[in-house]
């Protein structure tokens, strides 16, 4: 499924106005908000959070969840190989920049990439290159004067999934105390991936087993 990105439904849906950030003064420091984590152990409801960084930051619920979801299928504990982290797939600089403190905390990271796409919509002023500079630096949309050919596939997936219709996150369970996190709720992507990793693993034994019995894995 393709969205055109110039009809009127989704100009009228998914173009959002330049609006003043909120004020993360003294009284609202956004690292203070992002260290008051309820996520203590026990459920966490994705929705509820990305309703919530949707109003402080004046976007469509629906649009953080579509990056979600092609970022991390809503995993809190996934680590890119360029070192991306959590739901948001916040890079590290960028996290400390935000004052993200764990990106692995749900809400932090829903709350940290709600900030970060808030701002790279008032920069660029459409949703595509936004889109774009979350994926690949807003260096590189300055550089191309719009989305580069290699983010056009992801924005396109992120546009697919907005023109889905509602999209459910779910919940995740976390531990704070641990910084470990494990999705519980909307897809079986973990648990998938975990038996598909599990079974290489033990394929990578086998086979070494064979040529090297004093290798270790």
């Amino acid at each position: 499924m393709s969205i055109d990105p110039i009809s009127t439904e989704s100009i009228q849906q998914y173009e959002y106005p330049t609006v003043q950030q909120p004020d993360d003064s003294v009284e609202t420091e956004f690292s203070e908000v992002m260290q008051k984590t309820s996520n203590i152990g026990g459920a966490v409801d994705l929705d509820a959070i990305f309703e919530a960084a949707g109003q402080r930051y004046n976007l469509s619920p629906n649009l953080l969840k579509a990056v979600a979801r092609i970022e991390s299928n809503f995993r809190p504990d996934v680590t890119s190989p360029a070192g991306a982290m959590g739901i948001m797939q916040i890079m590290p600089g960028t996290a400390k920049y935000l004052g993200v403190t764990d990106p692995y905390d749900p809400e932090q990271s829903i709350m940290g990439g709600a900030k970060y796409l808030r701002e790279m919509l008032d920069r660029f002023g459409d949703v595509r290159s936004a889109l774009a500079a979350y994926n690949s630096g807003p260096n590189n949309v300055t550089k191309y004067n719009g989305v580069p050919p290699f983010c056009e596939n992801y924005v396109n997936k992120v546009m697919e999934y907005i023109g889905d219709g509602d999209i459910t996150a779910g919940f995740v369970s976390y531990n704070a105390d641990v910084g470990q996190a494990k999705a519980s709720g909307s897809s079986g992507f973990g648990k998938a991936f975990s038996e598909m990793l599990l079974v290489k693993i033990i394929e990578m034994q086998m086979n070494s087993s064979k040529d090297d019995d004093k290798k270790v894995f």
